[in-house]
């Protein structure tokens, strides 16, 4: 699944951009889909929380983001820092108390406000204390209208003019006589197409799930609200703590229980088989079977090692090694967006430090590049003699745990 946005530049007179207006699309077409604009907001702002850092949204610089009123109500605006965003207060709303209250909350905060698609009302006066910019449509403001709107904000010299729709290269000119300072428009640029691989909420529940069973001890206090927010999971955890391999003889009634008896390493065994369940399921098994052989295959060399630090990561990072040919995507990309320990970022994007040299032991191992898996053991004092050992229990652990994903967990 994807997440699609686009940007259109905002230039300063001297044609460079100054910030990003951040336009929500559903898809591939490079057009405003015909939904409810709370709806477009919202699945805006998950999508820069999730699927794009903001700052990458709006190439570092400010984005200008669309807001109605309930969305500005209910305080989204919020969720992201003042100091990358722009609010734009969409034009579809009246000047009236509750967004009074809504704009002065917002500029007490540090927000910069913007007034979208402007048209010159007298309540408005009320607002120019708080207000940073006014973007006004060109092409259908009448020059009349724009001479009124600079007198009125005569006396508020913070606030800036933004010329919408600016379209040739004589109005841009007769733009700039006018007193505006910023201008965004055809002329300079269309919106550009932005697209992201997206992982699911639950996706990134799990991933965050499975790197906190890195750690050598699992606290159940922080995992248990990360299960509860998703229904889904607790249902099959509790499905799983319950099933008849335990053959336990009273029944797991609640997460926390759940998560205790299980312990560590069932735990990780479950989320890994949760997480190759909803990663890939249009991809071939034999994808799923080389990250889970390359996980235990990884968690054990470390072990041989002596490195228990390393053991949890370890099985992660084996786990994550093929991430990018099952998702379609970089692996510098992915890592940006999954909350892994650095190392594991370190090891899978740059190839560097502990858990990178397990990793190439288990690939020249897979590719039959003896000499290489042999040097690769001597510097972490392993024993190459029991890498075959080792390669036999990783593809017969990961038999038994294909065969309990194929029983739909």
């Amino acid at each position: 699944m994807n997440f699609y946005a686009a940007r259109q530049p905002i230039f300063d007179s001297d044609n460079k951009p100054i910030g990003y207006e951040i336009l929500f699309r559903n898809g591939p077409n490079n057009e405003f889909p015909g939904i409810n604009a709370d709806k477009a907001t919202s699945q805006l702002l998950e999508g820069s929380q999730f699927y794009f850092e903001l700052e990458e949204l709006s190439n570092h610089k400010p984005a200008f983001i669309n807001f109605t009123l309930n969305t500005l109500v209910l305080g989204y605006p919020f969720m992201l820092s003042p100091q990358h965003m722009v609010i734009e207060v969409v034009e579809s709303i009246e000047p009236g108390k509750r967004l009074l209250e809504c704009t002065k909350a917002l500029h007490k905060k540090g927000y910069r406000v913007a007034l979208d698609h402007y048209r010159h009302q007298a309540a408005w006066r009320h607002f120019y204390p708080y207000i940073k910019y006014l973007k006004i449509d060109v092409t259908s403001t009448p020059w009349p209208e724009i001479q009124l709107i600079k007198k009125e904000i005569q006396q508020h010299k913070h606030i800036q003019l933004i010329a919408e729709k600016v379209e040739t290269h004589q109005q841009l000119e007769q733009l700039k006589e006018l007193g505006f300072q910023f201008f965004q428009g055809f002329y300079f640029a269309k919106p550009e197409m932005l697209e992201s691989k997206m992982f699911s909420a639950s996706e990134l529940s799990i991933t965050k799930l499975l790197s906190e069973t890195a750690n050598e001890y699992v606290d159940v206090k922080r995992l248990t609200p990360i299960f509860e927010r998703d229904v889904n999971l607790s249902y099959k955890l509790l499905r799983y703590t319950n099933s008849a391999i335990f053959k336990r003889r009273t029944k797991i009634s609640n997460i926390k229980q759940a998560l205790v008896t299980l312990g560590n390493q069932e735990l990780k065994k479950f989320l890994s088989l949760m997480f190759a369940a909803q990663i890939s399921p249009d991809k071939p098994a034999e994808l799923i079977k080389m990250s889970l052989t390359r996980a235990r295959f990884c968690e054990q060399l470390a072990l041989n090692a002596n490195s228990k630090k390393y053991v949890g990561p370890a099985f992660l990072t084996g786990m994550m090694s093929l991430i990018d040919a099952i998702r379609d995507d970089s692996m510098e990309n992915i890592m940006g967006h999954l909350p892994l320990v650095d190392s594991i970022k370190q090891a899978l994007v740059v190839r560097e430090g502990p858990l990178a040299h397990l990793l190439l032991i288990v690939q020249s191992y897979e590719q039959a590049d003896w000499l290489t898996a042999q040097k690769q053991c001597r510097a972490l004092n392993i024993n190459p003699e029991i890498l075959p050992l080792i390669y036999n229990d990783a593809l017969s652990w990961c038999d038994e745990q294909m065969q309990v994903l194929a029983c739909e967990i």
